[in-house]
């Protein structure tokens, strides 16, 4: 019998799932995950647009949000170590949420059927 791998190397688990609302953890945006990768998946020249200060390890799960601040919403794709989860218990103001979700439960979103695999 084998078990699971509990090595340095392994990637860890999502923290997170789709439809969860949260927040950065450094910068002044929220939103709802859409997608989620197990490890980073964007371009270096993504990645390296990122002061260095604040640019994070690749290996850790990354979000895929329909996010939103103050000023506009927008797609954003980030790293598990800069969310937290989001109790402000109000929707998220993104002009794609009725594609993907069905609506609001007053703690998140649940997938349209379509959508889930």
């Amino acid at each position: 019998m084998t078990t699971p791998s509990t090595s340095a190397n392994a990637i860890p688990l999502a923290r997170y799932g789709i439809g969860e609302m949260v927040r950065h953890r450094l910068l002044d945006f929220r939103g709802v995950i859409f997608d989620v990768d197990p490890e980073f998946a964007n371009s270096d020249e993504w990645y390296e647009a990122i002061p260095e200060a604040m640019r994070p390890a690749k290996d850790q799960p990354f979000y895929h949000l329909l996010a939103e601040n103050a000023e506009s919403s927008y797609v954003a794709y980030v790293s598990q170590q800069n969310l937290v989860p989001d109790d402000e218990g109000e929707p998220i103001d993104h002009p794609a949420i009725g594609t993907l979700f069905e609506g609001f439960d007053g703690t998140g979103y649940k997938l349209k059927p379509e959508h889930r695999h």
